[in-house]
């Protein structure tokens, strides 16, 4: 069965494959340690090894897939030191992407955090782990593109990508039954132009969860 047909040519193919591959492991589409396939995923996608490959190549460099010795590519099952360096990462990058959001910040961007936290409380509430990894990190995006700090953006995304299968087993040992607390603290501190407070809440926003996997 075809996950997403894509196009061939011109490289459409490559390009459109490693957005979709990209997206489902950033979003926690696969589990930790999840094998993949060259065959497998031409099979799945419609498309010829060349391209396949030429994506993969991408995701690995990314640090979103593993590759052994063996050519076996899997999503990255993480190490304990490996959680606490990508936990550390998001401390260090994404409250200054908070702090430089800020002066920025209007009523229009705090609607829309707050519309995206009803989406994120419904992907809670229907169980869906793929739905809740996706609107919060929708949420943080949404805040951080206001901070017109393109590299550093990209460099979370990076950091959230490496994590993407991590976030899906975090998100079935949290049990989550409600909104995160800190993203009502992220909104009162837009809506206060509290600087410190705003990068406390995001600082705990995206540390607290990951705490739980170290141990």
């Amino acid at each position: 069965m075809l996950l997403n047909p894509l196009p061939e040519g011109a490289g459409a193919a490559h390009d459109r494959l490693y957005r979709s591959l990209r997206s489902r492991i950033m979003h926690g589409e696969l589990a930790p340690g999840a094998a993949m396939t060259l065959r497998g995923i031409g099979r799945d996608y419609g498309v010829s090894m060349t391209p396949v490959r030429e994506a993969l190549r991408r995701l690995v460099a990314e640090g979103a897939l593993s590759l052994s010795a063996s050519g076996r590519v899997t999503t990255p099952a993480l190490s304990t030191e490996r959680i606490e360096e990508l936990a550390s990462l998001r401390a260090l990058l994404e409250p200054e992407l908070s702090a430089r959001a800020l002066p920025r910040a209007h009523m229009a961007l705090i609607e829309r955090l707050e519309a995206t936290n009803v989406a994120i409380a419904e992907q809670i509430a229907k169980h869906d782990a793929s739905g809740y990894i996706r609107t919060n990190l929708e949420f943080h995006r949404t805040l951080y593109l206001r901070a017109q700090a393109p590299a550093m953006l990209a460099m979370a995304e990076t950091v959230w990508l490496q994590l993407g299968p991590t976030m899906r087993a975090l998100y079935g040992r949290l049990r989550r039954t409600e909104l995160p607390k800190n993203h009502r603290l992220i909104v009162a501190a837009l809506r206060a132009g509290d600087e410190p407070g705003l990068r406390l809440a995001v600082r705990a926003d995206v540390t607290q969860g990951l705490r739980l996997l170290r141990g």
